[in-house]
């Protein structure tokens, strides 16, 4: 069983970074990953790293912006975040899957999920 418990998230004027973090018990080594949910929309990808950190992937719409890494001896998952946009406004959720190592995009094939983290960028 997996526990993930996400911070970091804020009130942050459009142009601006914040920076999330994830902490993980259980396992150090599997795959993880980064979604949001904005207000009347779906859970999207944001970003995903396997569980040796070898491999990264970004959503088209954050590529280039944010960077996702992780620290397997203290078991957290990291999200930078620059030049936040209105559109960025969501809860972000950490997710891990029980996946030997993979980078998954797909928010179904996540097993474990934080309770989610407010992100709020204002225009």
């Amino acid at each position: 069983q997996v526990h993930l418990v996400e911070s970091g998230g804020g009130l942050v004027q459009a142009g601006g970074s914040l920076r999330l973090s994830c902490a993980a018990s259980g396992r150090t080594n599997y795959a993880m990953g980064w979604l949001r949910q904005a207000p009347g929309k779906e859970r999207e990808f944001v970003a995903a790293i396997s569980g040796s950190g070898g491999a990264t992937y970004y959503a088209d719409s954050v590529e280039g912006r944010f960077t996702i890494s992780r620290d397997n001896a203290k078991n957290t998952v990291d999200l930078q975040m620059n030049s936040l946009k209105p559109e960025d406004t969501a809860v972000y959720y950490c997710a891990a899957t029980t996946a030997i190592d993979v980078v998954v995009v797909v928010a179904e094939e996540y097993d474990y999920w934080g309770q989610g983290t407010q992100v709020t960028v204002s225009s």
